[in-house]
């Protein structure tokens, strides 16, 4: 799951972010309105988390300018607490409302219910053979037998699945899965092919993950 994060104080975005990364989304931010339209017309989120108060344009031209454009679920995130705001926001098109201060755990839980309520996130599971991710239970099962994984490993499997069968690149998992530009001297990517394949190929048959040496893996079933 990929979540934008408009807001103008860093340390507040930055602890968001740390947060939701440690729960297992990929979270991105934007500190002025201007850049945050930018990166919603060039690029797919699942949830926006937007301030109000945001430079260049505020937010609420944010959100009247993305409701032509897009449907993806947003938190509006403010210190306006007026009825009057939260009235605002509704009518342009916000799906919630939470006042700062706030409470990470609500806005967790308040983030997962708009997720699961999204008629932007379409599929609700992937399958190949008898591997199945539910996508917003964050939960997988292989022959019938619930795997535990870390959220790294959930987001790298629903990567792998949401491309099934096409061979993607160490490059191209590090920047989904981790949102890092990729170095030759990392083996982040391959370690965590491996603790992946232990979890949901090494106990099983057939073998669903492959590797192509020297470009990349892919997840198929191969007859």
């Amino acid at each position: 799951m990929h979540i934008l994060i408009v807001e103008d104080e860093t340390k507040i975005a930055e602890f968001l972010a740390k947060g939701l990364n440690e729960s297992g989304y990929l979270s991105y931010m934007a500190h002025d309105g201007l850049t945050a339209l930018t990166l919603l017309q060039e690029r797919k989120f699942d949830l926006l988390i937007l301030d109000v108060m945001l430079p260049e344009i505020d937010g609420w031209q944010v959100l009247k300018t993305l409701r032509t454009f897009s449907k993806i679920p947003v938190l509006m995130l403010t210190a306006k607490d007026h009825v009057l705001d939260r009235v605002k926001g509704l009518e342009l098109g916000a799906d919630d409302y939470l006042i700062k201060p706030f409470s990470y755990i609500e806005l967790l839980a308040r983030i997962k219910s708009l997720l699961r309520r999204s008629v932007h996130n379409q599929s609700e599971y992937y399958q190949v053979e008898d591997l199945i991710l539910y996508r917003m239970e964050h939960v997988v099962y292989r022959n019938q037998q619930k795997i535990d994984l870390s959220p790294k490993e959930f987001l790298l499997l629903h990567l792998l699945m949401q491309h099934q069968g096409e061979l993607l690149t160490r490059s191209q998992i590090a920047s989904e899965v981790w949102n890092i530009n990729f170095e030759t001297d990392t083996n982040v990517v391959d370690v965590a092919i491996r603790r992946l394949r232990a979890k949901i190929d090494d106990p099983f048959h057939p073998k669903l993950i492959h590797t192509v040496r020297g470009m990349g893996y892919y997840l198929s079933l191969m007859k």
